[in-house]
């Protein structure tokens, strides 16, 4: 059991029969004889919808256990995306929704963290960012400046918006959770 005082985000609770992710958890002090609150953000993991609450700082939750396992990428098809636990082979089907928009820069061979609870995915986690070579984009101009950006492609289809000096073939470094451009990668590319 846990307070929700001392609720952390990344923490999976249940309230009310119900299993939440703790996205960000913030605790307010009470003055006087008024006790402090928690106000946080919570994923709910059946529905993943999203739900902001104030608990009273004495409220306690049942804490469950997230196990953490490295998976490799297989493949897509349709509305699933297949991982491989490369020490037991066995295959996890996790919902392309639930890996959301970052699915498309999956690449068979990738390893990938996926957190389970109770023997069912809840979350995959990625890198923090990944290198991803422009397939397609307008001819550079170096007169711009930097603030200006333009529509590039990747070679999975995907559009990213980078600065005006990129050109196509050049190596770019993208955030995988804005799925922003960071930097161009030096020395890779055309």
């Amino acid at each position: 059991m846990v307070v929700s005082s001392q609720m952390r985000p990344g923490m999976v609770i249940r309230h009310e029969g119900q299993t939440y992710r703790v996205m960000a958890a913030e605790y307010h002090p009470g003055q006087g004889r008024a006790g402090g609150c928690t106000h946080a953000r919570l994923q709910n993991l059946e529905t993943h919808t999203f739900w902001e609450h104030s608990f009273r700082s004495e409220l306690r939750f049942e804490e469950l256990p997230l196990e953490k396992q490295g998976l490799e990428f297989l493949y897509s098809s349709g509305d699933d995306c297949c991982f491989m636990n490369p020490d037991t082979f066995e295959q996890t089907e996790i919902a392309a929704a639930m890996v959301g928009p970052q699915a498309s820069f999956l690449e068979p061979g990738m390893r990938i963290s996926v957190e389970f609870l109770n023997g069912r995915p809840v979350n995959v986690l990625f890198p923090g960012f990944i290198e991803v070579r422009i397939a397609d984009t307008a001819p550079p101009l170096h007169q711009q400046h930097d603030t200006n950006l333009k529509p590039a492609i990747a070679p999975n289809g995907v559009e990213i918006m980078v600065p005006q000096f990129i050109k196509t073939g050049d190596t770019i470094r993208l955030d995988l959770q804005t799925m922003r451009y960071m930097e161009r990668v030096k020395g890779k590319g055309a």
